[in-house]
């Protein structure tokens, strides 16, 4: 089988698996477009599935926890629940940690194992723990892939 026919079944089938995932994870009330991949081991909070928004085109990469929801703050004996925001053409890490109440902008990166505990603006790289902003300017294209990194011409 020549190498361009078997890259293009490979990518079919995954293609199917990711669509699969979201499809999965929407009819449980999580709210994430076809368009956005959310790899195999990700960790979306169960206790407030519809308080999850992730935009179009992004990438949340495996080991990733979002969380919606804080046990420490209570209302009426339940634990405070808060909708999390990630924008549009984002980038999530391995093992990054989203905070419950956090927004994300569009085209962001979050780098890998950051804790995110403050909103993020768009257009810029956060990574750490806590994470803080490393890079501005910075443009993403539909495939959730760094546009203008330095090392294009």
């Amino acid at each position: 089988m020549k190498p361009n026919v078997k890259f293009f079944i490979i990518e079919t089938i995954a293609r199917i698996f990711r669509q699969g995932r979201v499809f999965y994870l929407r009819l449980k009330g999580y709210n994430i477009p076809y368009s956005t991949i959310i790899e195999r081991g990700c960790l979306l909070d169960k206790l407030y599935r519809k308080g999850i928004h992730i935009g179009e085109n992004c990438l949340i990469a495996s080991g990733s926890t979002i969380l919606t929801h804080d046990h420490c703050k209570r209302i009426d004996n339940m634990p405070y629940m808060i909708d999390t925001y990630i924008g549009d053409r984002c980038f999530i890490g391995i093992g990054a940690f989203i905070m419950p109440g956090i927004k994300i902008g569009n085209e962001v990166i979050v780098g890998s194992m950051s804790v995110v505990t403050k909103d993020v603006p768009s257009n810029c790289i956060v990574a750490g723990n806590p994470a803080k902003i490393i890079r501005t300017g910075i443009t993403m294209n539909d495939r959730a892939e760094w546009a203008n990194w330095p090392g294009i011409n």
